[in-house]
């Protein structure tokens, strides 16, 4: 039997025997720590009111300190993100250059302490694509073509996808090429074959196709240096602004240990944020404000969307995995786990800008959305993936267990709260009352459980407050062909955000997870774009 690569498994059918039971059992664990959370929760507010009542109280507690901690690093995220967008990139990776080495004050295992320059570094940028049209696709290679990197350093991977119709994608195809190929340093076009054993139907099986034919055709001909190339994996609606290959070149240049992390910018979704319902624009803004959160709590930082890393990384695990959804973030696990946990994300306090989920009418906007965050959600899958690796590789000399069990809780403690926290505080809160009897509801707590928890909730009304003021100063210029008032309610429209993370959150990250604990295995959905 073939040698099995723990390190690019999907779910627990790729394996066999007790590997196979043991990861099962870890695939069920995240919905059966959601759902026995809230059941416990229910069935106590029946039989013992008075300790869930003390719980909700000491739950609101915690959720008030926590929007308070939140709070003070999305403040400190957007002035870093502020200053970062502000600062020519570009000046700075020259300056950089002119310095000499005793003026350098850089960790010495960083590529510019050993004498690497910008101009050193190639840029190749794959960008996956399924059903897109032309327009959205010259966006992205617009803004890339205007960024004021040398285009002549620049290789772009565009990568088609069969299924999505042959004849239709080639004819788009002929159509990009014609228009772009000759504007960069190469430009590649692959075309990903249907229904290759193995494979799930996704971005990770399409991406691993093209950066196969891009080393073999492009790469390896060439004879370039792998320590050279910095690789940005862009959604297919991403814009990015003039100056983010030299901010991600400069964070390349000056960290600790280059090729041993990959490279974050923040995520806005600004490219039809006036012409999407308000829903939608909240649940967009939550997710940015998260990843400018976690761009300060960097040791929690994972790759997520659009992101860059080296050629070298992605070479030594032998390119994304085929078998999972969440490639994303999966390309950031596997890393860390093939690196026996010596991997890390950097922040790029620099923005690069996609898609508000939506469609042709409210509603299949609010289905898509919903499915979207499903999908997201789905990264609970990468649990019984770290555990399970994280027990294959625990005797490995130098690893770093310390790193790998704090990821472990993170991503524990994460997915558990994205599917409880606000079903507990709108919902659960409410239960004693309702389920307590009259032998409770007789008594002061029952009578002040209420005035408390509106209490502290209105208190962390101000992390509320402080997600509509940033999420006011970061939308992008109003068109002319919208009234002043429309920005006025996008911010407004903030105060439905307690629906919103519960429709819209909660849920479907409680039903991703029931899905994986029943081994309904989700396959990649991807989200509608159109202009």
């Amino acid at each position: 039997m073939e040698k099995v690569n723990y390190l690019k498994i999907g779910k627990a059918t790729d394996l066999e025997g007790k590997d196979r039971k043991f990861y099962r059992l870890l695939e069920m664990f995240p919905g059966v720590f959601a759902i026995s959370t809230l059941v416990i929760l229910v069935v106590l507010s029946y039989l013992k009111p008075t300790w869930v009542a003390y719980i909700i109280i000491a739950f609101s507690v915690y959720w008030l300190l926590l929007v308070i901690y939140l709070a003070i690093f999305l403040i400190n995220a957007y002035f870093k993100l502020k200053k970062g967008v502000k600062t020519d990139w570009k000046k700075v990776c020259l300056d950089l250059g002119n310095l000499k080495d005793g003026e350098k004050d850089l960790p010495e295992t960083s590529n510019a302490k050993k004498g690497m320059k910008w101009s050193d570094v190639n840029q190749l940028i794959i960008l996956p694509t399924y059903s897109e049209g032309e327009e959205i696709i010259s966006e992205c290679l617009d803004s890339i073509l205007n960024d004021n990197f040398p285009n002549e350093k620049k290789i772009i991977g565009l990568a088609f996808e069969e299924r999505a119709g042959i004849e239709i994608v080639k004819k788009r195809a002929q159509n990009i090429e014609k228009k772009y190929k000759d504007k960069f340093g190469d430009f590649l076009i692959s075309f990903h074959p249907d229904g290759i054993e193995g494979e799930i139907k996704g971005k990770g099986a399409n991406q691993a196709w093209c950066a196969t034919k891009l080393k073999k055709e492009i790469i390896d001909a060439k004879n370039l240096d792998y320590d050279n190339i910095l690789v940005s994996v862009f959604d297919i609606d991403t814009v990015i602004d003039n100056g983010y290959f030299f901010a991600l070149t400069y964070k390349f240049l000056t960290v600790a240990d280059p090729y041993r992390c990959s490279y974050q910018p923040a995520p806005v979704y600004h490219n039809n944020v006036w012409d999407s319902p308000f829903f939608s624009v909240i649940a967009a803004s939550s997710n940015t404000f998260w990843q400018m959160i976690m761009q300060i709590r960097h040791e929690s930082l994972v790759t997520y969307s659009s992101h860059s890393m080296t050629f070298k990384a992605l070479n030594d695990i032998g390119f994304w995995g085929t078998k999972n959804v969440s490639e994303d973030s999966r390309i950031f696990w596997h890393c860390f786990m093939f690196y026996d946990g010596h991997y890390r994300v950097e922040p790029i306090y620099f923005k690069v800008s996609m898609d508000v989920t939506a469609d042709t009418s409210v509603l299949k906007t609010a289905r898509n959305l919903y499915k979207q965050q499903r999908r997201w959600a789905w990264g609970s899958e990468n649990i019984p993936y770290l555990i399970f690796n994280a027990r294959k590789r625990w005797k490995h000399k130098g690893i770093n267990k310390g790193k790998i069990l704090e990821h472990i809780f993170i991503q524990i403690y994460g997915f558990h709260a994205w599917s409880t926290n606000a079903l507990i505080i709108g919902v659960v809160g409410w239960l004693p009352i309702i389920l307590g009897g009259d032998k409770f509801n007789g008594t002061v707590l029952s009578n002040n459980l209420p005035f408390i928890t509106e209490r502290l909730m209105t208190i962390a009304m101000v992390g509320l407050i402080l997600s509509a003021v940033i999420a006011y100063l970061l939308l992008p210029k109003k068109p002319k062909k919208y009234k002043p008032y429309r920005k006025f309610w996008l911010t407004l429209s903030w105060v439905f955000i307690p629906v919103t993370i519960v429709i819209f959150g909660s849920i479907p990250c409680l039903e991703a997870q029931i899905r994986l604990m029943m081994g309904k295995y989700m396959g990649f959905w991807v989200t509608p774009k159109s202009r």
